[in-house]
């Protein structure tokens, strides 16, 4: 097997021409450009897939039976996935964790489940979210809030008529947390 080089040499070095080394920097800069453009847009797009995925699961999940509650703070009833545990609790707020993540469960029990004055007082607390879905039928009031944060992070709130629950949580994250939340935050009751 032979090579073919068409520079010249010199000891231990092969020296290529000036137009050569300058058409191959082009081609590694050019390479590299491209590859640092298609990572930014798949980052992109990786938040719209999942959002969207998100929404799609909130909303399956939101006209789905709701789950049938298997704790209860006070007065307050609800169901809870495999894995959370109740942290703290005070009248409105249940702390939820589930391993390092942790969860605010509100309950506001003087609004119904048709209601939308936690969803209106959750969205003034924002300049701009980046996703914020409605979801109606003739008996609940849902919705799903997103606001990115920095480091792929992302806080999100999902909502029944009076009762909310918030986390943050990663952007390759959203479908799966949605569910969980929407399955809880669905369940609850006030007795």
């Amino acid at each position: 097997m032979s090579f073919e080089y068409s520079g010249s040499y010199y000891g231990d070095s092969i020296q290529f021409p000036k137009e050569e080394f300058n058409l191959r920097l082009f081609k590694a800069i050019t390479i590299f450009l491209l590859s640092l453009g298609l990572l930014t847009a798949c980052g992109n797009a990786n938040y719209k897939e999942e959002s969207k995925a998100a929404i799609k699961t909130v909303n399956t999940t939101f006209h789905e039976k709701a789950k049938k509650p298997t704790k209860k703070s006070d007065k307050i009833h609800f169901y809870l996935p495999f894995g959370y545990e109740i942290d703290d609790t005070t009248p409105n707020n249940i702390i939820l964790k589930n391993g390092s993540k942790t969860y605010i469960l509100f309950v506001n029990p003087q609004e119904s489940a048709s209601s939308d004055v936690v969803y209106k007082t959750t969205v003034e607390q924002y300049k701009k979210l980046d996703t914020n879905e409605k979801f109606v039928d003739d008996k609940m009031f849902g919705y799903l809030t997103v606001k990115k944060l920095k480091d792929d992070m992302n806080e999100m709130t999902v909502g029944v008529g009076g009762a909310k629950i918030t986390t943050q949580v990663k952007t390759s994250s959203l479908e799966e947390e949605a569910k969980a939340m929407t399955q809880i935050v669905h369940s609850v009751t006030y007795k």
